[in-house]
């Protein structure tokens, strides 16, 4: 796998910060790797990881991704570096997670989760969509592929309508599983539309890990072990995963 060019959101914590950890220190590391985060408070962990990196130039970018106006900055910003090169892989990961329980439910909490987990991811792909049309009609590959372009959205089993009130526990975090659903749901619907871009978009939970937002207590891998293995998985997918919903082992899930 050679990736030119990636950018993941929510970058300064959790499996965020270790994709871009883990990206920079591939024996072939990207040339380009833009790591977001919201708040200025948060990025100490992510400038020593900078001033690390001997391969890739990380570049850090202050981004909230319910914010559209700090969306189209930072395309901007990602376009003038990338001085007509394209984006290969955006990572769709800033998220929220919070728990709750019928009939407990605010508007407040489901508008709020609606809004980062799932709006978001659909925002930041379409301002990108130009960028990653540009590596996918720059690549010397005729197939989809990572190392092509490809959008990879961090999602979780939790939004899977098939399995929720099967082996999960379906009356828990609702704001949470219904915002996932729905972004499986969108993210379904622009695979069907940048089909014929050579754009791969996929849909990728990547178990419960040991983060803020997972619960370092609670979780089952930590979030060293979740990117490895998705480091792993990137660079197996193809045009038939395009629009689907998996594991971090590329095991398929229903919608």
């Amino acid at each position: 796998m050679k990736i030119e060019s990636v950018l993941v959101t929510g970058a300064n914590r959790g499996i965020g910060f270790e994709f871009v950890k883990q990206f920079s220190e591939l024996e072939d590391p990207p040339a380009f790797v833009f790591a977001t985060y919201r708040n200025e408070s948060t990025v100490e962990d992510l400038k020593k990881l900078q001033e690390k990196s001997a391969k890739s130039r990380v570049i850090l970018i202050k981004l909230d991704t319910t914010v559209q106006q700090e969306i189209e900055e930072a395309r901007i910003t990602v376009e003038q570096t990338l001085r007509g090169r394209g984006l290969n892989l955006l990572v769709n990961n800033a998220g929220r997670g919070l728990s709750g329980r019928f009939p407990n439910i605010t508007q407040d909490q489901l508008l709020l989760l609606f809004k980062t987990n799932t709006v978001g991811p659909i925002m930041m792909l379409q301002a990108f969509y130009p960028l990653l049309e540009k590596a996918a009609s720059n690549s010397k590959a005729t197939e989809m592929s990572t190392s092509r372009a490809c959008v990879l959205n961090i999602s979780s089993v939790n939004g899977s309508i098939q399995k929720t009130g099967v082996d999960l526990m379906y009356w828990y975090i609702p704001e949470y599983k219904i915002s996932k659903a729905a972004l499986n749901m969108g993210m379904r619907i622009i695979a069907a539309n940048v089909r014929d871009k050579g754009i791969l978009v996929v849909n990728v939970c990547p178990g419960w890990v040991k983060t803020d937002l997972g619960g370092k207590d609670k979780g089952h891998i930590t979030p060293e072990e979740c990117i490895g293995d998705m480091l792993k998985l990137l660079p197996t997918l193809n045009k038939t995963q395009h629009g689907s919903f998996m594991d971090r082992m590329g095991n398929r899930y229903e919608f």
